[in-house]
């Protein structure tokens, strides 16, 4: 049985919840085929931590493909990111207490990493599902884009396919404020969706998806 490796995050600040958590688990054991199947996992939302804890996950669970998901506040659909940065710059501490400011992800690592999805085909997929859906053109700088940048560089050259998804909070954290936000029910479809979407297609689809500015 062949195994894609899902994560989300656990709930970092002041937060109860998190979204790409509560969605990802409710995916552990769904299979995509006859022989493969989706694993679930959290991981903490610690700079130390975090790329470690996943560096041991893809060890020991030989992945055939990884998406790691995070919240991005603010965002209203899901982002398929494209690119990671090698830079920590923590607006917030993290749930450690630690607040890296314009260190490196990987000293002396390339300046970026790309996707290995197909995130355009993704895109399609979940437009055509009825789910909102974007190419982002930035993970940020907290834990989520250093999370994306270690599962790329630890993937780099071996053909396993990874990459990242920024999902929106739920709408039961931004009730009182009136922020962006999705159904929990709508999360755990769309990345159903999506991660189909990027386990089946191989070639990527030619179409927009970038920005002016």
């Amino acid at each position: 049985m062949q195994t894609v490796l899902l994560t989300g995050f656990e709930p970092f600040d002041q937060e109860r919840v998190n979204p790409s958590w509560e969605a990802v688990r409710q995916l552990e054991g769904v299979k995509l085929g006859d022989d493969v199947q989706i694993v679930a996992r959290r991981l903490p939302c610690a700079f130390s931590t975090a790329g470690e804890v996943l560096s041991q996950l893809i060890a020991e669970l030989r992945p055939a493909m990884v998406i790691a998901t995070g919240l991005g506040p603010g965002r209203s659909d899901l982002s398929i990111e494209r690119v990671a940065i090698n830079i920590n710059d923590a607006r917030i501490p993290d749930n450690l207490g630690e607040q890296p400011i314009d260190t490196p992800v990987v000293a002396g690592g390339p300046a970026a990493y790309f996707s290995t999805l197909p995130i355009k085909a993704v895109v399609k997929a979940l437009s055509e599902a009825g789910i909102a859906a974007s190419v982002s053109q930035t993970a940020g700088t907290f834990v989520c884009n250093q999370v994306f940048y270690r599962l790329q560089h630890v993937l780099a050259g071996n053909g396993v396919r990874s990459g990242f998804i920024h999902v929106p909070y739920l709408p039961e954290q931004v009730a009182a404020s009136g922020q962006a936000c999705m159904p929990l029910v709508t999360l755990v479809e769309g990345l159903k969706v999506a991660v189909k979407a990027a386990w089946c297609t191989q070639v990527d689809v030619v179409q927009t998806g970038g920005q002016v500015s």
